[in-house]
């Protein structure tokens, strides 16, 4: 018998492809399970909605997979408290000039907040996601390192989770490919086999977040329309609403200067939005907030490491100086492209992640 069938995990079931596998795989290495579907978003203000996460139809999928795999399956309304941190953060972080990752914040308080408070009310050892990812431990701590899938790694978004949270987590997924994952649904018989990969954020149909500032803030192009687009100190148009922009965006900007300008600043105090020529987006670094340390419990010294400033983003080489517990100081050896204030900066050991935080700063 194996030494798993003592374990219980919940597992994260979305109704995708990813998280069914996960399951399957768990259920295949003897753990009892027990299937979770979150419902984090009602889709109030876009009613027209009916697929893709959190939908009728995801729920549908989800369930259906726990049948097939024969585990009890849950579904859970987290809507109030997804609405309390998650959106109403990134309704926040757009209005005061910054670019946020909501998905790193739903991580953190969400999948590894309210979800495995949840997991412990059940009596699970762990929770479970369908997350790209490979969970390590080394010297008394936990951290997240690449997935297999070099183009499907989650590593970037899971730079919040607590220790104490990473303690309790599987990722099944972490040595397998996408390709991979899609071939054992099928022949597992899965429904979700052929489900489509997710290109969204949940809680913003068709990828326009401007849509969902102006359902939340219907006053919002009165209030900040009109504002100054400024070109080496001087005006030279009028803006949307500074909500509207994001540093490196080149289009929509309505501004005939005979020359490709792009987003270099964003001033949400004085209403501002500033333009530059490709090479004034270029900055030696940043100073990284609301830090949250993984394979080490604290920075000495000068440390040399790839750092991320995107989900898409490679890495480029970088001095981290570590000021206090919630403060990074980043340099960069080259200067770095469109360095995007309230985004995520996600540091790494090689293939390990160090620890993360959210951009605040730009030092020029």
């Amino acid at each position: 018998m194996s030494t798993n069938s003592n374990k219980t995990v919940v597992v994260a079931m979305s109704g995708g492809v990813d998280s069914s596998v996960a399951a399957a795989l768990l259920k295949e290495g003897g753990y009892n399970l027990i299937g979770i579907t979150m419902k984090t978003w009602g889709f109030d203000d876009f009613p027209t909605k009916d697929s893709g996460c959190c939908s009728l139809e995801a729920i549908y999928n989800a369930r259906n997979v726990a049948l097939n795999l024969d585990i009890p399956h849950y579904t859970f309304d987290f809507t109030e408290r997804f609405n309390e941190t998650v959106i109403d953060n990134f309704i926040s972080e757009y209005m005061n000039g910054q670019t946020p990752n909501p998905c790193v914040l739903c991580n953190k308080t969400i999948k590894w907040g309210v979800l495995l408070d949840k997991a412990k009310e059940l009596g699970a050892d762990y929770i479970a996601t369908g997350h790209y990812a490979r969970l390590k431990s080394e010297n008394g701590r936990y951290f997240v390192s690449n997935s297999s899938d070099s183009r499907k790694d989650q590593t970037y978004a899971l730079w919040r989770v607590s220790q104490e949270a990473l303690s309790k987590t599987l990722f099944p997924l972490g040595s397998y490919t996408k390709p991979e994952i899609r071939k054992i649904a099928e022949s597992m018989g899965l429904k979700t086999a052929n489900e489509p990969d997710s290109q969204e954020i949940c809680f913003v149909p068709n990828n326009n977040y401007r849509e969902l500032l102006e359902v939340r803030i219907p006053d919002i192009k009165e209030r900040l329309n009109r504002g100054e687009i400024i070109y080496k100190d001087k005006k030279v148009g009028e803006h949307k609403g500074f909500p509207y922009y994001t540093i490196g965006q080149r289009k929509g900007l309505n501004l005939a200067l005979g020359k490709p300008v792009y987003v270099s600043k964003i001033d949400a105090g004085e209403n501002k939005v500033y333009i530059d020529d490709e090479p004034g987006l270029y900055k030696k670094g940043f100073i990284a907030r609301e830090v949250n340390m993984m394979k080490f419990e604290r920075i000495q010294n000068l440390f040399k490491a790839n750092v991320k400033i995107r989900y898409k983003d490679t890495g480029s080489i970088a001095s981290l100086e570590q000021e206090d517990d919630n403060t990074i100081k980043v340099l960069f050896d080259e200067p770095k492209k469109s360095i995007t204030p309230g985004q995520s900066a996600v540091f790494y050991d090689n293939e390990d992640v160090i620890g993360g935080g959210v951009i605040r700063e730009i030092i020029d």
